[in-house]
């Protein structure tokens, strides 16, 4: 086992039992954060895995879950906007905080360790991908759905 399995296996041994604490305990609003941050563990992983296993496929897959982690949040949160509490879950910032950093740090090393070219430039973009989708689908929790009534006052 090299380094990057190492940290791959910390990654998920530290965030899965996390974000299934989340997801098991939690309030609606809790579980979609928790699932948003289950996403980005696994994404994360993928990306650690590939540079330990020297697979490029697996980035490919964490490419896909980056785009479709986010999406999936913000269907789940327009699909339960009636059972959403006003106002950001609690510790939403944190999770939100430690998902972005989480992001830049397992990105920045997989560019520094890759080969320049054209897969350094999508592992940046999933790195960016990751971190934004985490910021949108945060901030879509704590804004909520916007009624088309609401809209038009």
């Amino acid at each position: 086992m090299n380094g990057w399995l190492a940290c791959a296996a910390a990654l998920l041994g530290i965030g899965a039992p996390l974000v299934l604490w989340g997801v098991v305990t939690g309030s609606t609003d809790r579980r979609i954060l928790a699932q948003n941050a289950g996403g980005t563990v696994v994404a994360l992983a993928l990306l650690l895995m590939a540079q330990g296993y020297a697979r490029p496929s697996y980035v490919d897959l964490s490419l896909v879950l980056a785009l479709l982690g986010p999406a999936g949040t913000l269907v789940c949160v327009r699909l339960l906007a009636d059972d959403l509490a006003p106002g950001a879950p609690r510790g939403s910032t944190v999770v939100t905080c430690v998902c972005v950093a989480a992001s830049v740090v397992v990105t920045v090393a997989v560019c520094v360790a890759a080969t320049p070219g054209r897969s350094t430039v999508k592992t940046a973009v999933i790195g960016v991908l990751v971190a934004a989708g985490n910021v949108v689908a945060s901030r879509s929790l704590s804004v909520g759905v916007v009624d088309e009534a609401d809209a038009d006052e």
